[in-house]
């Protein structure tokens, strides 16, 4: 067993309860949506946003019996942009299994999406906490920004770090920070907590998505749990490509230009440019990136006495850092 799944295996305390909210939280007497949202929670996703705002609950000392449904917003809100996003991009593929869009159709994977979002809704409202609530309407709607500035972006190879790094700071960062500060909102934590667990989010959430980003240039579709290279036959300009294209000789700048300037390429060629990528060197600098924004997240909890709770979360950082899915 490998120290990754160790720091996994060691909530599954937290994970079983999480699980159970969720079920609880799901139900329909609707089967399709029963079917859907099934398939939707089944595979390798880690509940990692519910876990997160537990850990934080408990680094504020807060142990109330509402800690797993209110978890629960936080897998929903993120389940149902994955239903609306593998829509857009025309997955077929999510977590190593054939995406809902791919077995029911768009429509039906449009529909179950808005409804596990509007049941996240109904669990934030039932919290009856205006702060909690403001907070994640933030991230919704920063979500929201961030797909539709990344849709803005498509096939743009003159996209810039800071456009790239303003894009994933919203559409995944933007959730991650909203479950950890949320964590200090309903354990009644002072303002500077708050503010110092939505920093700590958010430098994990982009690590994440700086490691997510990285493994569509190195990983294998049998680990990643979708095709390799997906982002760039995509048209998504991501950080692996916007460091190598100042890298690539002009033979093999002019080819990734033409091909992005063309808005169609194949698999293969998509396949080609992954190759050229990891050619660059440019993937161990992203790598130390998102490394670097771990060590931040880290310094974000300095105003946290040591604690089983700190050294969880700082745990739990370290393993979005090194995991290779």
């Amino acid at each position: 067993m490998n120290h990754s799944n160790k720091i996994l295996d060691k909530h599954q305390g937290h994970f079983k309860r999480i699980d159970e909210s969720l079920k609880e939280v799901l139900s329909s007497k609707v089967p399709l949506i029963e079917e859907i949202v099934a398939h939707t929670l089944s595979g390798r996703g880690k509940r990692l946003r519910p876990l997160f705002f537990v850990l934080s609950c408990e680094i504020c000392d807060y142990h109330g019996e509402d800690v797993y449904p209110l978890s629960t917003i936080f897998e929903c809100i993120h389940d149902a942009s994955l239903l609306h996003d593998d829509v857009l991009d025309n997955a077929d593929v999510r977590r190593k299994k054939p995406s809902a869009n791919n077995l029911w159709g768009n429509y039906s994977a449009v529909l179950v999406g808005d409804y596990i979002f509007s049941k996240s809704s109904a669990v934030a409202f039932a919290a009856n906490d205006f702060k909690f609530l403001k907070k994640i309407i933030e991230s919704t709607t920063l979500m929201t920004e961030g797909q539709i500035y990344e849709f803005m972006h498509t096939g743009d190879w003159k996209t810039s770090r800071e456009e790239y790094m303003e894009i994933i700071s919203a559409k995944t960062a933007a959730l991650i920070s909203a479950a950890c500060a949320c964590g200090a909102l309903v354990s009644d934590a002072d303002e500077e907590k708050v503010k110092c667990l939505g920093q700590f989010g958010r430098n994990v959430g982009i690590s994440f998505q700086l490691i997510d980003d990285l493994l569509d240039y190195t990983s294998s579709q049998e680990v990643f749990g979708k095709p390799v290279g997906k982002d760039f036959q995509e048209g998504k300009i991501t950080l692996p490509l916007i460091y190598s294209l100042p890298r690539f000789d002009s033979t093999e700048r002019r080819y990734v230009e033409e091909l992005l300037n063309s808005g169609e390429w194949t698999q293969e060629e998509a396949l080609e440019v992954v190759d050229l990528v990891r050619k660059t060197g440019c993937l161990q600098d992203i790598r130390d990136e998102a490394r670097a924004f771990g060590e931040k997240a880290e310094q974000n909890l300095k105003e946290f006495p040591d604690s089983p709770a700190k050294k969880n979360l700082i745990e739990l950082k370290q393993y979005v850092i090194d995991r290779d899915f």
